[in-house]
């Protein structure tokens, strides 16, 4: 073997290996569900951050609720759509610990609305990591504040009407105007071009957190392949095609000052 096939293995081994932070529990999510994705993203980041032994994760309820089976960190279960809250508490009290909120759209989007915005209000130095797939995933698929015009849900058998179930929330346009707020992004789950900018997104989450700016969220459009009731690929499709141009992808506040478009 060449020098430079061992080079370019050598560069291609984090890849194919575990991340610390990432238990070795089997994960339970649906065949093709990007959680996983996400769960490996943010592993990646705390890793290369090396803050993994003072990390504090807190999971709300949702599919989100798995979470702490599959970082290695401490992590704190958190009452529906409670987490940020929880957040405040514990880095409040360990001002010196990373301290994160895994949550989804039914979670954040709905009963914990409240509390992801009066945390960035409040300026709360925590960072939230926010997948949105457009539905209530663990309970089997009703409709979310999320959910697009037309969708089907349990609860929305003939999709879903803006006149009698509103418009759907998005919510990083809703947290741009909210002082407080020092990094805030979307991105996506999909292409394999949209994940490498979700990581560049999430390292910059937590890169606020260490440096005292404040409010970061980050927020990952998924695949629900399940209760989306598509393969795995029409997922994905459907992911570029319909969620992408309701949920533009982009950076809407950078503490930095640079924040931009899609990578």
């Amino acid at each position: 073997m060449s020098a430079v096939n061992e080079a370019d293995l050598r560069e291609l081994e984090p890849l194919y290996t575990r991340p610390e932070s990432l238990t070795e529990t089997p994960m339970r999510y649906c065949p093709a569900c990007t959680h996983g994705t996400a769960h490996r993203l943010v592993a990646e980041v705390l890793d290369e951050l090396g803050v993994r032994e003072r990390t504090v994760a807190v999971a709300s309820v949702g599919c989100s609720v798995y979470a702490y089976e599959y970082f290695n960190c401490d992590c704190v279960q958190a009452a529906h759509g409670r987490a940020p809250a929880v957040a405040t508490g514990i880095k409040r009290v360990r001002p010196d610990s990373v301290v994160f909120t895994y949550q989804g759209d039914g979670d954040l989007a709905s009963i914990g609305l409240a509390e992801v915005i009066h945390a960035a209000a409040r300026a709360e130095n925590i960072t939230v990591i926010f997948i949105n797939n457009a539905v209530f995933g663990m309970t089997q698929g009703q409709m979310a504040p999320t959910s697009l015009p037309g969708q089907v849900t349990t609860t929305t058998p003939r999709g879903r009407s803006v006149e009698q179930g509103g418009h759907p929330l998005r919510v990083c346009e809703l947290l741009r105007e909210v002082e407080g707020v020092a990094y805030l992004a979307r991105r996506a789950l999909g292409a394999p071009r949209q994940v490498r900018a979700a990581r560049k997104a999430i390292h910059k989450a937590f890169e606020a957190q260490l440096e005292g700016a404040g409010f970061a969220l980050v927020e990952l459009l998924s695949i629900c392949p399940t209760f989306w009731h598509k393969s795995p690929l029409e997922a994905l499709k459907h992911l570029e095609q319909a969620m992408v141009p309701y949920y533009p992808l982009g950076e809407y506040v950078d503490w930095r000052g640079s924040a931009g478009g899609e990578e």
